[in-house]
């Protein structure tokens, strides 16, 4: 008896777009995995999970979807696709049905650090250059950091108010890995949201940019996800045989 192949679908959020994920695919790929990067626009919530879908059609495998931040939004509605067989969330939100990035930051925890986002343009948001890597990668090597800052993707007002119509985490596996030193999502939020989603926890003292600096425990996680979902479809196929 054989695991079933999983394929790697990795979601990216915004400001960023999926290079970000260089270190992850490397660590999965080597340990066999297919894994797809998406490259979504982050114009509307509807074009990216469109895109995402496309991905999953794609895939040789059933796949583990996997979401950063808004990306988390993403793979939300994308992950009722039936190929998908369990969503990880890393440092991401995990919306309930009618929510949107727009209503999950409305009302901020007190105390909670607040995200340098300019004032929209035509649109579109950014981060302010200048407080880009203590925001949002503050333990990424100052370089690369420098880098994400200058090479941002305009992330579109109607993606942050895209709204969910029917979580996917309500009936597929769901895994969320915490980052603790997060300065974008308060880690008190991640918590909930992973609480609220019946996701398996981990957690690692880590930025915003977790997938990018702790590209090993993001791997961990994802791992962690498909090995379980390799063994429940073999035991599913040994019960229906």
């Amino acid at each position: 008896m054989t695991s079933q192949p999983i394929s790697i679908v990795l979601v990216h959020g915004g400001f960023v777009d999926g290079s970000g994920w260089q270190g992850v695919h490397n660590i999965l790929t080597q340990d066999g995995f297919e894994v797809i990067v998406v490259q979504n626009p982050t114009l509307t919530l509807a074009d990216d999970v469109a895109v995402t879908r496309r991905a999953i059609a794609s895939a040789k495998n059933p796949v583990v979807l996997v979401g950063h931040s808004y990306g988390g939004v993403v793979i939300t509605e994308a992950g009722n696709d039936p190929k998908v067989a369990a969503l990880a969330y890393i440092a991401a939100f995990a919306p309930d049905a009618g929510e949107s990035v727009g209503t999950l930051i409305a009302n901020p925890p007190p105390g909670a650090p607040v995200p340098p986002i300019l004032p929209p343009q035509d649109g579109f948001l950014f981060l302010d250059k200048a407080k880009f890597a203590a925001s949002f990668a503050a333990d990424v090597e100052p370089a690369l950091a420098q880098f994400m800052a200058d090479s941002q993707v305009p992330w579109g007002v109607e993606a942050l108010a895209g709204k969910i119509t029917q979580p996917a985490w309500k009936s597929k596996p769901a895994f969320y890995l915490v980052a603790s030193d997060d300065h974008m999502i308060p880690p008190p939020a991640q918590r909930a949201m992973a609480e609220r989603a019946g996701a398996t926890v981990a957690e690692t003292p880590a930025s915003h940019s977790v997938y990018v600096s702790k590209a090993a425990e993001t791997a961990a996680l994802i791992s962690r996800a498909a090995e379980q979902v390799a063994e429940q479809t073999v035991t599913l196929t040994v019960e229906h045989a």
